[in-house]
């Protein structure tokens, strides 16, 4: 029998979505553990004491830890259709653009949308140009990989069911259809992904979860700012 394979994970969390996706495109079933992001616990920090966030994966007695790093696990660890692609060099772009995303997006979509002002502006502008760079990648394709969802898509699923969702809660637009037609395409056509239908998440649920913390994400995100 297989190890049991359980998520310590939260239904807002993109990071834990990341890993309930790949799991889904794998066909592995999964427990998800809902942690309470703003008092964590004991069986979180248990196996993630280096960061102390989601999303943690479970398998068997394993800990593995950091979206990233637990997509390659899971695209190792299970049979199914791979995940990253299978040449080299195109899973070296694929690793890159990756860090593309966590390392010089991330940052910059979550303020965008949460700062104000003339903090905002300069913020979005900064996004923009990034933006027109994923713009470049997606035009002619379907989804990252070709014609399937695979591991960056799953990676950019910020842009996929979140994007929305901040943009209501916030009410600011950055990510123009006018201006990323192709990245506003591929959100439709992730979020409409048969595969990932049953890790999808309540776009209801989340929107009222935003709502209810939005001081406190306002927060975070105008220190984050000034970091």
């Amino acid at each position: 029998m297989s190890p049991p394979v359980r998520i310590i994970g939260h239904f807002a969390s993109p990071f834990a979505h990341r890993v309930e996706a790949a799991l889904c495109l794998k066909g592995v079933p999964y427990e998800l553990i809902q942690e309470d992001l703003f008092n964590k616990s004991e069986l979180l920090l248990t196996n993630n004491p280096v960061h102390k966030k989601v999303p943690v994966l479970l398998h068997g007695d394993h800990a593995i830890c950091e979206s990233l790093v637990i997509l390659e696990y899971v695209d190792e660890a299970f049979d199914g259709q791979p995940l990253l692609p299978i040449d080299s060099y195109d899973r070296a772009m694929a690793r890159f653009w990756a860090n593309f995303m966590d390392n010089k997006l991330l940052k910059l979509f979550w303020l965008a949308h949460w700062t104000e002002g003339e903090v905002q502006k300069g913020l979005a502008k900064d996004l923009k140009e990034n933006l027109a760079l994923l713009e470049a990648q997606l035009r002619g394709k379907r989804f990252f990989g070709g014609d399937t969802v695979g591991y960056l898509d799953v990676v950019y699923c910020w842009f996929g069911p979140w994007l929305k969702v901040v943009e209501e809660v916030t009410g600011v637009t950055v990510v123009d259809e006018s201006e990323y037609p192709a990245l506003r395409q591929w959100e439709r056509d992730y979020n409409s992904c048969e595969a990932l239908k049953p890790c999808m998440p309540d776009k209801d649920q989340v929107v009222a979860y935003y709502t209810e913390n939005m001081k406190r994400y306002k927060m975070y995100a105008n220190a984050w700012a000034q970091q």
